[in-house]
Formats: structure tokens, C-alpha cells, sequence
């Protein structure tokens, strides 16, 4: 059975949330609020950590992300980083952005990138748990199609690129979908796309996907 893309026993419980939040006052609070509503809560402070929870064994689905981190917190150059990065690592997970930049930019730039909602800082708890839920549900139905082969991915193309940049996107989603939920094994991930395993190689090199460190 998988969940999401991903082996079942590789992914956290849906309701595992990664905090990632600079202000250790305010992740205590986010943590605690969010535990007495029935989650799993994993905290981190600064891009490392993220991307090392990010990249753990069973990977949170379900994240909400302070765009404004160290060492820059008052621009969105390391959150939308992690954005970028984690949703590398995990391409099923769902990114809730949360920011006291720029809301127009910043939610342009997020949606962009893959983010799955936005939220202004100060974010009430009642905004932040209504993300999480509709966050939770598309992880089970996401689940549900991957049950049945199907996959959703999300893709950004400029319109002037044209099909083929816009095919190029998907590939490589597809491919790092299938490489991921294999747990980075080739020869699954081959059986898994229909694919001799050289020319998973030959994808994999060409896309710059490999096992992370």
C-alpha cells in the first residue's frame, strides 16, 4: 500500500506537522496549540534543520513555513529555499506559508514554487488549523489515487515556454515522485514508470536527481 507516491511505512502519520518557525516564543506556542489539537509536532529554526526533518525515514506531509528565517528573517530568500528544497525531498508534502513579508509578492512567489496555502502573520489559530485540515485531506486523497497509479502533480509553466518546457516540468516530476517513493532504489523505480532501468539512469542524470547525502 502506498500513501501519497510513497510507501506507506516510509511517510509520517497525516496528522505529523514540521513547524518551521525562527521565533522560538512563538514555535512554542504554534507547538503547543497544535498538539492539544491532535498533532504530531516536529520543530526547526533555521533551513538545516527543516531539511533534515524534511529528509527523514517518515517525512511530515504536512508543513507550515515561516518564510522570514535566519540568516536573512527579514526577506524570503531562505524560506522560499526550504520551499524549494524540501518539496524536492518530499514532493507530496503540503507547504503552508506563513509570512509577515510582502503578502502579494510573497504569496505569488509561494504558489509559484509549489506552496499549498498562505497565511499572513499574525495567523489566528482557527486560519492555521482550517489549513491544516484542508492540507490533510488532500493528503488522503492524494493517497488514495496513488493506491490506484495515478499521480498529481503540481506544475508551474510560463505560458511562452511552450508544451515542450511544460512536458520537461511533469517528467521530471513524475520521476522524482517515482524515485522518492522507491526510497531512491532504481530498479523499483524502473518497474514502477514501466522503464528499462538505463533509461532511468539516462533520466535521472538528465533531471540531476540523485540519493540525498
Amino acid at each position: 500500500m502506498t500513501t501519497n507516491g510513497v510507501p506507506a511505512q516510509a511517510v509520517a502519520p497525516v496528522r505529523a506537522v514540521l513547524l518551521v518557525e525562527d521565533d522560538l516564543a512563538l514555535s512554542g506556542y504554534l507547538a503547543s496549540a497544535l498538539k492539544d489539537a491532535g498533532y504530531t509536532v516536529q520543530t526547526a529554526h533555521d533551513r538545516a534543520q527543516a531539511l533534515a526533518a524534511w529528509a527523514a525515514p517518515q517525512p511530515p506531509m504536512l508543513i507550515l513555513l515561516d518564510l522570514g528565517l535566519p540568516p536573512r528573517p527579514s526577506t524570503m530568500v531562505e524560506g522560499l529555499a526550504v520551499l524549494d528544497q524540501g518539496l524536492r525531498l518530499a514532493p507530496g508534502a503540503k507547504v503552508i506559508v506563513l509570512t509577515g513579508q510582502d503578502e502579494r509578492t510573497a504569496a505569488l512567489e509561494a504558489v509559484r514554487r509549489g506552496a499549498f496555502d498562505f497565511l499572513v502573520k499574525p495567523a489566528t489559530m482557527a486560519s492555521i488549523l482550517a489549513a491544516l485540515s484542508r492540507a490533510e485531506l488532500f493528503v488522503r486523497q492524494e493517497g488514495r489515487l496513488a493506491e490506484t497509479g495515478e499521480a498529481r502533480l503540481h506544475l508551474t509553466a510560463k505560458l511562452d515556454e511552450g508544451p515542450k518546457e511544460a512536458a520537461a516540468n511533469a517528467e521530471e516530476q513524475l520521476l522524482r515522485r517515482a524515485f522518492v517513493a522507491s526510497n531512491y532504489n532504481v530498479a523499483q523505480t524502473a518497474r514502477q514508470l514501466g522503464l528499462a532501468r538505463e533509461h532511468v539512469y539516462y533520466y535521472l542524470n538528465k533531471y540531476g536527481l540523485r540519493r540525498p547525502d
